[in-house]
């Protein structure tokens, strides 16, 4: 989805005068003005005031990431929150309904004017753009912050009723981390720390793989699988280990980090974010795995060879299956998985890549996701190994990728 249009000046610079209602008609400008200042800070009185006084409740200060950030929570009886990190203001969330902490929701209407809570109604009291930061995530833009709406199961804001929430900060829905995820009750406690705080590498590797293997967390196949972090850091053939899992719940992206020769990192990040990070290709396993990694990916599917942007050719003890890029609209693509039949391994052998280039345009024109289309059956993603499949795949194509092009630059 696309931000609503906004009239453009004549440097082609998106032009906000008149349309920033929420300035003045609402208290949207007690949280942006706190947004970064000290506790200490006046701002911040202001906006406690707005909420009440001294607050109901403070969540117990607990350590972030690595390095840690030091995260405390403000929750205030009329149904405000503040989330301060290493003492500066990072977030502030107006709770529409009561949550722990917050007996009562906040009064939408002495708080933003409007009396009802879908999105065209907000967007109306508060006169400002409107995005989207992936499905099911609107927010507003306040000035240099952005105000994410969190609706109930993430859909439903054209009915009254759904909004859990009002989130305002400095990081914008959909490309950066949300400081709020500090919180998450799935993965923001799971780091494991020795004397001193200090990060106990070998537990952690270990409660992120039982996160991993419980389904709280959801390992990405592009990067370093959490199983071999630790050898291939401990051979020093890379510059640096990573290896990413998304959270399950709040889709927080943790980028566990093993540099050579320096401390290991785990950053805290939005999937935009974690696509942009670098790294190099994987060394062969042979030298440095163990004779049963060795032995284990002697078995595994691996790359035989790609067109960019297309398709991929992978190999699985001796099946040879075809990845080819099809377009399912304007704004959407995905890819159908094919195992090679006599006809086309023949082609293959004589054509070689020349031939699989044109299959894939065969591919593409058939419209597998359409149900007369002749791939579809064919789609091994549409079948009952699809999710493996799709990983396997990924894991094998890892160092072929644009995005992995990307990493290396």
């Amino acid at each position: 989805m696309h931000d609503d249009v906004v009239p453009v000046d004549a440097g082609g610079v998106r032009d906000n005068r008149g349309m920033q209602t929420w300035r003045t008609t609402t208290r949207l400008p007690l949280a942006v003005d706190a947004l970064a200042a000290d506790e200490a800070d006046p701002a911040v009185a202001r906006l406690v005031a707005a909420f009440g006084g001294a607050p109901a409740s403070v969540e117990e200060e607990r350590l972030v990431g690595e390095p840690p950030r030091r995260s405390r929570r403000l929750r205030f009886a009329s149904g405000g929150e503040i989330l301060l990190q290493d003492g500066i203001v990072a977030a502030v969330t107006l709770h529409v309904v009561p949550v722990p902490g917050v007996p009562r929701g906040l009064d939408l209407t002495a708080w933003l004017g409007a009396g009802d809570d879908t999105l065209d109604v907000l967007r109306a009291a508060l006169g400002t753009r409107r995005g989207f930061g992936g499905f099911g995530t609107p927010y507003f833009v306040l000035g240099e912050a952005y105000a994410r709406c969190d609706y109930r199961d993430r859909r439903g804001w054209n009915e009254s009723g759904n909004l859990l929430a009002l989130t305002v900060s400095l990081e914008q829905p959909g490309r950066n981390h949300q400081p709020d995820t500090d919180f998450c009750p799935t993965c923001g406690d799971l780091l494991v720390r020795g004397p001193g705080d200090a990060l106990d590498l070998e537990a952690t590797v270990g409660t992120l793989a039982a996160a991993v293997a419980d389904g709280r967390l959801r390992e990405d196949p592009s990067w370093v699988p959490l199983s071999d972090v630790l050898p291939l850091a401990t051979s020093g053939l890379m510059e640096r280990v990573e290896a990413h899992l998304t959270c399950t719940t709040c889709a927080t992206v943790l980028c566990l980090t093993l540099p050579r020769g320096g401390a290991p990192a785990v950053a805290r990040t939005s999937l935009d974010r974690a696509q942009r990070r670098p790294m190099g290709p994987v060394p062969p396993v042979e030298e440095w795995g163990d004779e049963a990694r060795v032995a284990a990916a002697r078995d595994a599917m691996h790359y035989v060879d790609h067109e960019p942007g297309a398709w991929f050719l992978v190999e699985e003890r001796g099946v040879l299956l075809f990845d080819a890029r099809y377009v399912v609209g304007s704004m959407a693509d995905d890819s159908a998985l094919v195992r090679l039949d006599e006809g086309e391994l023949a082609a293959y052998r004589a054509g070689g890549h020349d031939y699989l280039t044109a299959l894939a345009r065969r591919i593409h024109d058939g419209s597998p996701h359409r149900e007369d289309s002749v791939f579809r059956g064919r789609d091994l993603y549409r079948g009952p190994d699809a999710e493996r499949l799709r990983a396997e795949v990924s894991a094998a194509i890892r160092d072929h990728t644009w995005l992995a092009a990307q990493r290396r630059g």
